[in-house]
């Protein structure tokens, strides 16, 4: 789950467009802390897509989520200063595999770790386990991933459900319908446009709580679908910074706060009992 893209091709659409057209291309203004640093403390850029509810949105000029709020503890934890700004999730992906050429050091926005990410850039230890989730309307016959492959579904384009729905569907299936956002996908289903929505637990689960009078029912399939993990993105070769993040992300995930925010954004209680092995 999380979101996914071949880096190679992100560096080439981030130069003319993010998201197809329809996501921010300019940085905006974020969320900024001191984290009780010095006047003199160095700011930490950190790059996000706030269009990933609930781990990530606008509301109005200021960056709200989970992972907002996570970030914010773990500064704090850390010690460190630091400006959260929305730059959208192709242009984030290719900030992140630039090196000292950016001036985004970190990027948090429900990103999933993967080997092939690994290669081109840094990640902390995982701060969020996840998996992707089916949602349909109720007196729906599908009971499984497999049963989608001659339906219609709709999925964020360059996420790890879209990568999924690709190896089931084939990546060429018109039936495989990609959106710039999750919203837009769901949107989809409510109009009658596809039989199912497959995104990551997070956002279906928020999306359920927050629409009881829909007929939805949410289907999990962990035998297609693996457990993933989201760590906190950093540019190749950042020891230094991985180490300080790694043991504030250690000690905030473990912790009541952690729980909390959880519980706000997510709607039930976390389960961290994997998470919390995960290194």
């Amino acid at each position: 789950m999380g979101k996914w893209s071949i880096v190679a091709m992100t560096a080439v659409l981030a130069l003319s467009l993010t998201a197809c057209g329809s996501k921010n291309d300019k940085p905006a203004s974020g969320s900024e802390a001191s984290s009780g640093g010095s006047p003199e403390q160095v700011v930490l850029k950190v790059a996000t897509d706030a269009s990933y509810a609930p781990f990530e949105s606008m509301d109005k000029d200021k960056i709200v989520g989970f992972d907002a709020d996570f970030l914010d503890a773990v500064m704090k934890e850390a010690g460190l200063s630091y400006k959260l700004e929305n730059v959208g999730w192709d242009a984030l992906l290719a900030e992140m595999t630039q090196g000292d050429k950016s001036s985004y050091k970190a990027a948090i926005s429900a990103i999933t770790i993967t080997d092939d990410r690994k290669q081109s850039s840094d990640f902390t230890i995982p701060y969020f386990e996840s998996v992707n989730m089916i949602l349909t309307k109720e007196g729906s016959t599908v009971a499984n991933a497999l049963e989608l492959k001659d339906k219609k579904v709709a999925v964020q384009g360059a996420t790890t459900a879209d990568e999924l729905m690709k190896g089931i569907m084939g990546d060429s299936n018109t039936n495989l319908k990609r959106f710039d956002s999750n919203t837009l996908a769901l949107l989809e289903l409510d109009n009658g446009g596809v039989d199912a929505v497959v995104a990551d637990f997070g956002v279906v689960q928020a999306y359920v709580q927050e629409h009881p009078d829909k007929k939805y029912k949410a289907i999990y399939d962990k035998n297609n679908f693996a457990p993933e993990y989201y760590g906190i993105m950093l540019q190749k070769g950042s020891a230094d910074l991985k180490s300080k993040l790694d043991a504030a992300v250690e000690k905030v995930r473990a912790s009541d706060e952690y729980k909390a925010m959880y519980k706000k954004w997510i709607g039930v209680e976390p389960d961290t009992a994997d998470l919390l092995k995960t290194k």
